[in-house]
This record gives C-alpha cells, structure tokens and sequence, in this order.
C-alpha cells in the first residue's frame, strides 16, 4: 500500500500543480483582461471627451457668428432708417421752401384766372415731388430691410445646410 499512497500522493501533487499553474495562466488571462479593459474603457472615455470638446467649441463658433450676424442686421438697419431719415428731413425742407416760394408767387397774382394756375401748378408739381419721394423711400425701406435679414438669412442657410449635412 505504500506504493499505492506514493501514487495517490504523486498525483495529489501533480494535480495541485497543475492546478496552481492553472491558476496562474488564469489569473495572468484575467489580468489582460482587465488591462484591455481598463484601455478601452480610457480610449472611450478620451474619445467621448475629445468630441465634447469639439461640439462645445462648434457651438461656440456658431454663437459668435450667429451674434456678429445679428449685430450686422442692426447695422443695416440703423443706416436704413437714418438714410430713411435723411430723406424725409431733405423732403420736408424742399416742400417747405416750395410752399413759401409758391406762396410768394400767388400772392403777387393779379387775377383769379393767374391765382388758379399758380395754386394748380403749384399743386401738380407738390404732388409729382411727393409721389417721387414717396417712390425712392420705399426702395429705400425695401434696401434697407433686405440688408437687415442678409445675415440672420445667411446664417439660417448655413445652419440648415450643417444640420442636413449631419444627418
């Protein structure tokens, strides 16, 4: 039986031997595991925040376009109204001094028949100014609200062209 327990304790040996060796592959198996893992688990999260980053400084930059657009639309539209301004003061100074030169002129008519034509003339011709004036103040609004909207419109088209272009 001695040869027999020499066996059993030869093969209890070697079966614990292998078993630890198992356990040592293993354990070198599991430590690769986990340090792929663990890399992976970095190399997302690195990526995730790379992106982050990106979309906050694109958001950033479309921000900051998006302000300078709004503060040209501003712009055009202060010069607009104050070309529109300047119109209707240069309106009103040439139609008052049209007023007070036909005035003068009607005063100095002699008759009924040359105090008619003069207030007609004079009536025809307020009315031909005021209908021309009229005509370059609305082109001039026309202008001036067009180059308002260019640069919100131009902003739209480009944000609607990136969002198409992300899909």
């Amino acid at each position: 039986m001695t040869d027999a327990a020499a066996t059993v304790k030869k093969t209890v040996e070697q079966a614990a031997a292998a078993t630890v060796e198992t356990q040592k592959v293993q354990t070198q198996q599991f430590k690769a595991q986990a340090e792929k893992f663990q890399a992976t688990g970095t190399q997302a999260l690195r990526d995730g925040m790379e992106k982050t980053s990106a979309s906050i400084a694109e958001l950033s930059a479309q921000s900051k376009q998006n302000l300078e657009a709004l503060t040209a639309s501003a712009t055009a539209a202060q010069k607009g109204a104050e070309a529109l301004s300047a119109q209707a003061l240069s309106y009103s100074k040439s139609s008052w001094e049209s007023g007070v030169a036909a005035a003068q002129t009607i005063s100095q008519a002699r008759s009924i028949q040359e105090l008619i034509e003069l207030q007609t003339n004079f009536a025809k011709s307020a009315m031909e100014t005021y209908l021309s004036e009229v005509t370059k103040m609305t082109e001039t609004f026309t202008g001036s609200v067009k180059d308002s909207f260019k640069p919100i419109n131009e902003r739209v088209t480009a944000s609607v062209e990136k969002f198409q272009a992300a899909r």
